[in-house]
């Protein structure tokens, strides 16, 4: 990811030892992807597992100031549930 901005940070969640941070939302596709901006995801899904997929989501999706946030039900809830059990690390 070099040349991205710095501000920029990266979790790994393991679906089957972490599973109580994501319920109710199930994750079955993999790799899937959860893109937030403050309190706010701008992306939640699959990816191919190639790194100019993700800059070139990370460039559309999560930058732009006052991008709309995704209206899934649980997405919200599921991010500030991801911040508070990793606060230094999201």
């Amino acid at each position: 990811m070099q040349g991205e901005p710095a501000q920029l940070q990266f979790l790994w969640i393991d679906v089957e030892d972490q599973a109580d941070l994501l319920e109710p939302i199930d994750v079955d596709d993999f790799p899937t992807l959860l893109l937030a901006s403050g309190d706010q995801a701008r992306f939640f899904g699959p990816l191919t597992p190639q790194a100019e997929t993700l800059v070139r989501l990370i460039r559309t999706q999560a930058m732009p100031p006052g991008a709309p946030a995704l209206q899934q039900p649980g997405l919200t809830e599921l991010v500030a549930r991801v911040r508070a059990a990793h606060p230094s690390g999201f």
